[in-house]
């Protein structure tokens, strides 16, 4: 840095509106080829695992939730997918499918989010895992 010092690039930043500085990152990031996201979450998982196995054991998720955010155009299909996945009555089924966003799985396996979600996106639903 010529002329410029940390701490005039640090109070540029701080002066930044959140869709300013979110802006410039995706300059930032088209400009030199790289991506923010990976690196903040490596380093903000590491200084709470404590660092080496622990911190990458840490990063890769084990439990998944699988959230219903829209229904679509067939809302019996997705009850009945509902109903599939949670063993829910017609009833608690439909009360899921209406209060949206609603979690039908809760902390499953990679495999069975990967599952209920391609069963409830087959009835139309839009489902996020998390």
């Amino acid at each position: 840095m010529s002329d410029i010092t940390k701490e005039q690039v640090i109070d540029f930043i701080s002066n930044m509106t959140v869709l300013e500085l979110s802006e410039f990152i995706k300059e930032l990031e088209e400009k030199f080829g790289v991506s923010a996201a990976a690196p903040v979450a490596a380093m903000a998982a590491a200084p709470a695992a404590g660092g080496g196995e622990a911190a990458e054991q840490e990063e890769e998720q084990t439990e998944f939730d699988v959230v219903l955010k829209e229904v679509g155009a067939n809302k019996i299909g997705v009850i009945k997918a509902v109903r599939a996945l949670t063993n829910l009555g017609l009833k608690e089924a439909k009360a899921k499918v209406d209060e949206l966003p609603s979690a039908i799985k809760e902390a499953v396996s990679k495999e069975d989010a990967a599952e209920a979600r391609k069963q409830l996106e087959e009835a139309g639903a839009t489902v996020e895992v998390k």
